[in-house]
């Protein structure tokens, strides 16, 4: 992208609608609807997307309430035409392409964040993803966020962490969703803290 030393060479859908910030079915609308360009996409084995189909993403959908369907794909059809053009001018109609541009290379830069502090080895869990230097499972990280577990108490359980790494695990999880149910582990990671040992008694069921 120009102007961005972000290091992202191809996007997932998943990972595209990340960095665009919008739904995965949006980011397959795009190409099921003929809305983004040829070359901006490949479908071979698969569908994977340049950091720049982003931009086009992001302003198709955030337009919606201020331009027409036509007039945005006519929008991203004269500025894809040319690379880092920003501005397209169109009879008396001018749409600004920057903001578009900075959202997503900041976005693309927090990805490649995510995916640089995230590792796998076969010797740590059994190649479950964990924050780099950690023993810290990313998705249990991303799955307490979800499930509305407070930062605070994040942290406190897994003190080698830090704030900007329970967000950048998120991020990871976010842009690379789990497929079936995720495994039940039988103890904790090495470094989580347990907050308390109260157990809830079960109320057996009534016939």
């Amino acid at each position: 992208m120009a102007g961005s030393a972000t290091v992202v060479e191809e996007l997932t859908a998943a990972e595209a609608a990340v960095v665009s910030r919008v739904s995965v079915r949006d980011v397959h609308r795009v190409i099921d609807e003929r809305i983004l360009p040829d070359g901006f996409f490949d479908s071979a084995g698969g569908r994977t997307f340049s950091g720049r189909a982003c931009v086009f993403i992001s302003f198709y959908f955030r337009a919606a309430g201020r331009l027409t369907a036509e007039e945005r794909v006519r929008a991203i059809g004269m500025a894809s035409g040319v690379a880092g053009d920003r501005v397209v001018h169109d009879g008396f109609l001018t749409i600004d392409f920057a903001p578009f541009w900075k959202d997503v290379e900041d976005g693309l830069a927090r990805l490649q964040a995510a995916r640089e502090m995230v590792m796998s080895d076969a010797e740590i869990l059994s190649g479950t993803p964990v924050v780099k230097g950690t023993r810290v499972p990313v998705y249990h990280v991303a799955a307490s966020v979800a499930a509305g577990v407070p930062v605070e108490r994040i942290l406190l359980a897994y003190p080698s962490l830090t704030a900007e790494q329970v967000e950048l695990a998120c991020l990871y999880a976010e842009a690379n969703p789990l497929r079936g149910r995720p495994r039940l582990r039988d103890s904790l990671p090495e470094n989580a803290v347990v907050l308390t040992r109260r157990r809830k008694q079960r109320i057996p069921a009534t016939a």
